[in-house]
């Protein structure tokens, strides 16, 4: 696209389904390469991957090439596959649908940055529910938390 200039950071936050911690130390740094490479092969450009067992948050510098829904189909859909052909979770790997994705400016990138790179001692006083609530009154998002969460079966 000539002459289009932009500056899309989205951070998107994704959970495993029904928030088991199935995400173990021995495999995550592949994951997150994994997911890195879909990332860069969509031609966006990773700022930050981390996350604890139950969930990741990747921060990404967007194209406006394509849309956030596709790539994250493209993310989730690719990564479980990878997991579950690697053996790497006792049965089936799946993520559990949807997501939470918010945008920021240039200014809020270092903030966001080391946020995620610090989820683990994040994590040790709050828990995935807390956090992601957080996120969505920060950004002022309506939901119904009946739906927003499906707990370990």
């Amino acid at each position: 696209m000539a002459n289009t200039y932009t500056q899309l950071y989205v951070q998107v936050v994704f959970v495993v389904k029904n928030r088991q911690s199935l995400i173990r130390e021995e495999w995550k740094q592949e994951l997150y390469k994994y997911i890195s490479g879909i990332i860069k092969n969509n031609e966006h450009k990773l700022l930050a991957i981390n996350g604890v067992g139950d969930h990741v948050h990747i921060l990404i510098g967007m194209k406006p090439t394509q849309c956030l829904s596709d790539l994250m189909q493209d993310i989730k859909g690719s990564s479980s596959k990878w997991i579950n052909e690697n053996k790497f979770a006792h049965g089936k790997f799946e993520w559990q649908a949807g997501y939470g994705a918010f945008t920021y400016s240039h200014s809020q990138i270092s903030r966001v940055l080391e946020y995620i790179q610090n989820q683990e001692v994040h994590h040790k006083a709050n828990s995935f529910k807390e956090e992601y609530a957080n996120f969505l009154k920060a950004f002022e998002i309506s939901y119904n938390e009946n739906y927003l969460f499906t707990d370990v079966e």
